[in-house]
């Protein structure tokens, strides 16, 4: 609103005369709009205003409705002034004679006069609209009034709710392991001397999580152990929660120790008071329940709280809960410690699936059959629940309100979200997290609702669609554009927990996505399936994410016409689809963001050039080869991400792209940006460019980035086009000072990144456009030089420079002293590095394939002591083939200072580099590959005790490891977690101090075919991988005492047996080895879920089976006859498959729960059991069992079915009316299908090789894909449902005819294949887009060709004479035409045609065009 007023009264000064009127409301809106933003702050802190307040919350949409249509008419004001500029620029207009211009003036300033300008109508408009909604905020002005009362009250009643105390309220279930670390914590005693700052004696853990993880209810079992009273002098326990007053924490603190409420009013008297209770005591503190609003505000309180706490004893301790990370950060600043955090994720299924059982089955004392129905039923509600501790006790209870079977599945198939059936207790706490946001973060959160649950998160494309949709508000810091503003209100949402990293991508949890739809219920929505009529959609709906395959749901979208953004995933092949976007994108003229992903899509319609207000343009996964012309005129546009199936045609892109000089982000696959944009240059807004392709041409060379200032990300390729250096210096990258990540390639993307096909193309065109071929590495050494850049810059990486030395700006330290990042790679020539061991910033230093280069560093010593790369944190050295040594003997002198900050080292194919540094005291990582070391003498002065991950990998001179060896593990036992060898030829024994490494939990051997024997492991192993270990003979016994959850054996085959297995497995893989026993101990394992045993041909049985079990998988053994009873009683166990186990006679019942069935070669497999027909199995395989003569009831929730090589089923079962997917091939003595196939969901249909299979039932109406392929006695084929849309015939030598019923179909691809009576088609349908006949010798025409048709191949057709005029127009692309004899004319072709093949056809007929334009014609 507050642009709207400033552009009005800017434009009406514009003006001939003044608009008095429109002025008059202008300076109401003025005047309103402190009152107006009062009532909007004020309305976004209330719950459910839509039931409370629904006048305020129709005015607010009003509000709202008329404030974007403003925003849309200042957006087409704006849009008209870059379009005469561009006109302007251009200078497209002619000359005109004097008086003429003037002439044109005068009308236009007489058409302003008289009020017909229509922008300025556009803008009345909207402001009296706006002016007339604004009058009603006096309605409203009493609720602001009245809110701070209101506020406060509101606050106290949320403390109150929100009061904890020490005491547990429930037993502790799946958070064993967490409490037993912070136990430990503070059982740690603090070793850390920090001189005299004032809380030396404090430390600090912070246990952070969502709301209704479990926090609180951790800390109260850990703060009433006898332990913690004995451990500390005094304890205390606060809440502090959303109510944050310094004076009442430290009151309260005072009330824990003493047990009443001191009588003190000021805040120097508590601290005083508080100060004396604990001086010289070792306390613990937990602060339950923080929270982070103001950063410098809260710190300050902070400081008031804890200052009276720095007169504890040393060894004192604080805990603390809390949703955010930036409230422990506030903690952790107060007392000048690093910040040590505890994040509680989710429960473990199991775990959460006995949560929730305490809760559904409390006071039920006897657990019957009808109970154990139930207990199923919990299971899948768990799978749901995403380990969330709080809706298992609210599910649980909900559940427990009523046992009876229906109630529980109906909660199971509720598809409402969990939230909204537990709305009262799991909405008032997760709520709490969005209420505490500001606006602009609000709305931000409240967009990633229209993303599916699991959605990972890209943190840079998130904030670009912020952009976009107006969230980013203006920063007043001088050189933060608007995706460093919104890099922070990201970061901020990190730190309050609603995104969770993984690696390198973001989730949010599953609850806090539904949170997200719950709050923006009026505003965001997505529609995932085939039927937009099961719910009612708000026409006030601004967000819109669609994933459907039905072309109705797409037509409904164009109804909602305030849309800002739209992102539309459809699947199907469809011409219609086409049209329909065309109409949605003439409608929704509001948007500002769209996504669309059809990977058959194949064009975009011209008719996006509606969408003047778009920001972000997202094309994925689709099969466009040519963006619409129109797309140069979105002026507004910001974003443009494409993404693409195919490789595509060379015009891809718009001729005059570059008129979208908004453009800040440019993402366009590889061979699009080798093709390149003409005059890129003019894009001077684009922040990165990730691939500007440099050629010897107007328009493409070097220089066109001359003006482009703004770039913070520049990757240049095919450097060695650029001719000398002057042409270098062209681009003046040394004027760029905001650019922060720079790419210099000589040529062109790594080899290894293509295909074939892909490299080859470029191939052609580099060589093509390469100004010169000669190696020139003086050239390539003075391009360098020219491109030097600014002295911000951050990251560098230069790929296949061929110059022998570095650029002189690389040897000066001033001028890229910035820099963290370097990446040297494929430089085959430099011989000597630039000094980057004086770099001060320099954290990760990457070197591959650098053949000449013989030390890392040899001109950086000065006079005095040095520090090298004092911040390098990564060190990678790969394929340095003559690096012998790390620096200069001579310039290293005794005492400098190496690497200090060095955390990982990974040094691989150095086979002269006889020794490593002194290894620096933070090294958590360090891996050795292939590098020529005769003995480990690199531990001889290696005194780290902090690595984490050590990785020895193709070393053929070690056999033991020497003393040194075994006593530096016993130095890292406290900090080793990985530990991997791998390719050791000759390696006999591994370190016996392993046993000694305490905090080891991976170990990983493979391919060490000389060790005969392990030495016991660690206790807190949790896996364990051993592959190829052709000498070993057993494992130690040790491992039946350690914390394995994961086992992995493979290809060990003198090991016959193994030792018990601990409790705490998990996951078994045992594959090709010699066992012939499992440990009986299998039954006792009750966290084990996954066994996969394969290739064991001695191992006759196998015990009896965990019932925690979940995945079972038996393959290639041999030997076994049978399986173990207790599979029937395996309630848990959802996927089993029994694979090449040859001898096997019986299968015992199969238990209800399971999904998922795959039986194999089975060759003494006679039946299968009555259970198979268990209403839980969606999937049933069932291959080579040569004596199985029939089937049992088929399961009635059955979605796939797959019989092959069943060589005497004679008949096939019921079809389940669920099934969607019938495969059946290789039946020998199947003579009929059932003719309940006709009412089943059957989506795909495939028979292949069924001799006796005469005829076919009627076909399901849903029926999208049939397949029928060597069915030698198949005479007739029934009608085909109007939903078919693939219909492939092949090898069907009794076949006559096809069904009239074919031309009605929605059949978009036909193939026909040796059908040897087939004299004649019918009609072909009207949508048909490829159609392929082979080998048909009777068929003499072809019907009338569809206009939709693409691609035609025709194939050995013996009699066919001629093709059908309608060929001429088709769509038709491509046309292949082989081996037809009395073939002697084509009709007219199409203009389509990009590609003919006329191949052993009448000589004369490939003679006629063979100099065809666009043809290939060849001949065998």
């Amino acid at each position: 609103m507050k642009q709207l007023i400033t552009t009005g009264f800017q434009y009406l000064e514009d003006q001939v005369r003044w608009q008095t009127g429109m002025k008059a409301e202008l300076e109401r809106l003025q005047q309103n709009h402190p009152k107006i933003q009062a009532v909007v702050d004020y309305a976004s802190r209330q719950q459910q205003i839509r039931d409370k307040n629904p006048a305020l919350y129709e005015w607010l949409w009003q509000l709202r409705d008329a404030i974007d249509e403003a925003d849309d008419v200042l957006d087409d004001l704006e849009y008209e002034k870059l379009e005469k500029e561009l006109a302007k620029s251009k200078k497209q207009r002619k000359v005109r004679s004097i008086m003429k211009s003037l002439n044109k003036r005068l009308v236009k300033i007489a058409k302003r006069a008289l009020k017909i300008d229509p922008n300025l109508k556009k803008l009345e408009a909207v402001v009296q609209k706006i002016d007339k909604v604004s009058t009603g905020v006096a309605t409203f002005l009493h609720l602001v009034s009245e809110a701070n009362q209101e506020h406060q009250d509101q606050q106290l009643e949320l403390y109150r709710e929100r009061q904890t105390g020490s005491l547990p309220k429930t037993d502790l279930i799946g958070r064993g392991n967490d409490k037993e670390f912070v136990m430990q914590w503070l059982r740690k005693q603090s070793n850390e001397h920090r001189g005299t700052d004032l809380y030396r004696n404090i430390s600090v853990l912070s246990i952070v999580g969502h709301g209704g993880m479990g926090k609180t209810t951790l800390l109260q079992h850990v703060y009433e152990e006898d332990e913690m009273t004995e451990e500390f002098d005094l304890k205390m326990w606060v809440c502090v929660s959303n109510n944050f007053d310094a004076q009442k924490v430290i009151a309260d603190m005072l009330e824990s120790l003493k047990k009443n409420r001191p009588p003190l009013d000021t805040l120097d008297a508590l601290q005083k008071s508080l100060k004396s209770e604990i001086m010289s005591k070792r306390f613990l503190l937990v602060l339950d329940d923080i929270w982070d609003e103001e950063e410098e505000r809260d710190k300050s309180k902070w400081e008031n709280v804890l200052a009276p706490l720095s007169c504890g004893s040393l060894g004192s301790k604080i805990l603390v809960t809390t949703r955010m990370d930036s409230a422990a950060l506030i903690i952790a600043k107060v007392i000048k410690n690093n910040k040590e955090t505890l994040r509680l994720q989710g429960l473990e299924d199991g775990e959460c699936l006995q949560l929730l059982n305490n809760h559904a089955f409390a006071d039920v004392e006897n657990l019957d059959d009808d109970h154990r129905k139930l207990k199923l039923i919990t299971e899948e509600i768990a799978k749901k629940l995403s380990g969330f501790p709080l809706a298992a006790k609210v599910m649980g209870g909900i559940l427990n309100s009523n046992l009876d079977e229906r109630h529980w599945r109906e909660v199971l198939e509720c598809d409402t979200g969990i939230i909204k059936l537990g709305q009262n207790d799991i909405m008032s706490v997760l709520r709490l997290s969005y209420v505490y946001l500001p606006q602009h973060l609000q709305s931000c959160f409240r967009f990633c609702c229209i993303f599916p649950q699991d959605h990972e998160f890209d943190k840079d494309d998130l904030v670009r669609m912020w952009i976009a949709l107006g969230f980013i508000r203006s920063s007043y810091n001088q050189g933060e554009n608007m995706e460093d503003i919104g890099g922070r209100y990201f970061d901020t949402l990190v730190k309050k927990s609603f995104f969770d990293k993984y690696g390198n991508y973001y989730k949010m949890h599953d609850l806090l996505q539904e949170l997200a739809q719950y709050v923006s219920a009026q505003e965001c929505f997505r529609i995932e399936g085939e039927n937009v009529l099961s719910c009612r959609i708000s026409e006030t709906i601004r967000h819109l994410a669609v994933k459907t395959n039905n072309l109705e749901v797409v037509r409904k979208i164009e109804k909602f016409k305030n849309l800002h953004s739209l992102h539309l995933t459809y699947s199907k092949d469809d011409q219609d689809f086409i049209d329909v976007l065309t109409k949605n994108f003439e409608t929704l003229s509001s948007i500002r963001l769209l996504c669309i992903n059809n990977q058959h899509l194949k064009m975009i319609p011209e008719a996006i050039g509606f969408l003047r207000h778009l920001r972000y343009l997202k094309i994925a996964r689709t099969s466009v080869a040519q963006l619409p012309r129109s797309l140069s005129n979105l002026y507004h546009l910001m974003f443009m991400i494409y993404e693409r199936n195919l490789c595509i045609s060379n015009d891809i892109l718009p001729k005059d792209l570059n008129n979208l000089f908004n453009l800040r982000y440019l993402k366009l696959p590889w061979d699009v940006i080798l093709v390149g944009m003409h005059g890129i240059g003019k894009l001077k807004s684009l922040q990165g460019l990730d691939g500007f392709y440099v050629k010897n041409e107007i328009g493409y060379k070097i220089g066109e980035l001359e003006h482009m200032n703004d770039l913070r990300q520049l990757r240049i390729k095919l450097l060695k086009n650029v001719k000398d250096a002057e042409e270098a210096c062209s681009a003046k990258i040394y004027q760029k000072k905001n650019l922060m990540d720079l790419s210099l390639e000589w040529s062109h993307i790594h080899i290894n990144n293509w295909g074939h096909a892909q490299f080859a193309r470029y191939a052609s065109i580099s060589k093509e456009e390469s100004s010169r071929n000669i190696f020139d590495p003086y050239l390539d050494e003075k391009v360098l030089d020219n491109l030097q850049p600014h002295n911000s810059l951050k990251q560098l990486r230069i790929y296949s420079f061929m110059g022998a030395r570095s650029a002189i700006w690389m040897n000066n330290i001033n001028l890229i002293s910035n820099l963290e990042y370097i990446r040297l790679e494929d430089c085959l020539e430099w011989h000597t590095l630039p000094p980057v061991g004086q770099l001060p910033f320099l954290k990760s230093l990457i070197l591959h394939n650098m053949p000449k280069v013989k030390r890392l560093d040899n001109k950086f010593h000065g006079n005095g002591k040095c520090c090298l790369f004092p911040s390098l944190k990564v060190l990678e050295i790969e394929n340095l083939e003559v690096l012998e040594d790390w620096f200069d003997a001579a310039a290293v002198a005794e005492g400098d200072c190496l690497f200090p900050c060095l955390t990982e080292l990974y040094l691989r194919d150095c086979q002269h580099l006889q020794e490593l540094p002194f290894l620096p005291p933070q090294l958590k990582k360090l891996e050795i590959d292939n590098i020529g070391w005769k003995a480990f003498n690199w531990l001889q002065c290696a005194s780290n005790c902090c690595i984490q991950e050590l990785k020895i990998t193709r070393n053929d001179e070690l056999v033991s490891f020497p003393i040194e060896a075994e006593e530096w593990f016993v130095r890292v036992s406290s900090s080793l977690h990985k530990l991997y060898f791998m390719e050791l030829k000759s390696l006999q024994s591994l370190p016996s101090s392993l046993a000694s490494l305490s905090s080891l939990k991976i170990l990983s051997v493979r391919n060490a075919p000389q060790l005969q024997m392990l030495p016991n492991i660690p206790a807190s192993l949790e896996k364990l991988e051993l592959y190829n270990l052709e000498s070993l003979q057993c494992l130690p016994s040790s491992l039946s005492f350690s914390s394995l959850a994961v086992l992995e054996l493979h290809s060990i085959p003198l090991l016959e047996s193994l030792p018990d297995l601990p409790p705490s497995l998990r996951s078994m893989n045992i594959y090709y080895g010699n066992l012939n026993c499992l440990p009986s101990c299998f039954p006792s394992l009750s966290y084990l879920q996954n066994i996969s045993i394969s290739g064991l041909p001695l191992l006759q049985e196998l015990p009896e089976l965990p019932s925690s079990l979940r995945e079972l998988s038996i393959r290639r053994l041999k030997s076994l006859q049978s399986l173990p009873s207790s599979l029937t009683s395996l309630f848990s166990l959802e996927i089993l498959f029994i694979i090449n186990v040859t001898e096997l006679r019986l299968l015992p019942n199969f238990p209800a729960s399971l999904e998922k069935l795959n039986l194999s070669n089975l060759e003494a497999l006679q039946c299968l059991p009555s259970s198979v027909s268990i209403s839980s199995l969606k999937r049933l395989h069932l291959m080579k069992i040569p004596l199985l003569k029939s089937l049992p009831a088929l399961p009635p929730g059955l979605k796939y079915l797959f019989v092959n090589n069943v060589s005497q089923l004679q008949l096939l079962p019921n079809i389940p009316a669920s099934l969607e997917d019938l495969i059946l091939s290789d039946l020998e003595a199947l003579q009929c299908l059932p003719s309940s196939l006709s009412i089943s969901s059957l989506k795909k249909l495939r028979l292949t090789r069924i001799p006796l299979l005469k005829s076919l039932p009627d076909l399901p109406n849903g029926l999208k894909y049939l397949s029928v392929d060597n069915v030698l006695q198949l005479q007739l084929l029934p009608n085909i449902p109007a939903s078919l849309e693939e219909l492939n015939l092949s090898g069907l030598e009794a076949l006559q005819c096809l069904p009239s019923f074919l031309s009605i179909s929605s059949l978009k691809r036909l193939r026909l294949i040796r059908i040897p009576l087939l004299k004649s088609l019918p009609d072909l349908p009207p949508g048909l887009k490829y159609l392929f006949v082979d080998n048909v010798p009777q068929l003499q025409l072809l019907p009338k060709i569809s206009a939709s048709l693409e691609e035609l191949n025709l194939l050995d057709l013996e009699a066919l004479q001629c093709l059908p005029s309608s060929l001429s127009i088709s769509s038709l692309k491509r046309l292949h035409l082989r081996r037809i004899p009395l073939l002697k004319s084509l009709p007219n072709l199409p203009p389509s045609l990009k590609f003919l093949e006329v191949q052993s056809c009448r000589p004369k007929l490939m003679k006629r065009y063979e100099n065809f334009h666009r043809l290939r014609v060849a001949d065998d």
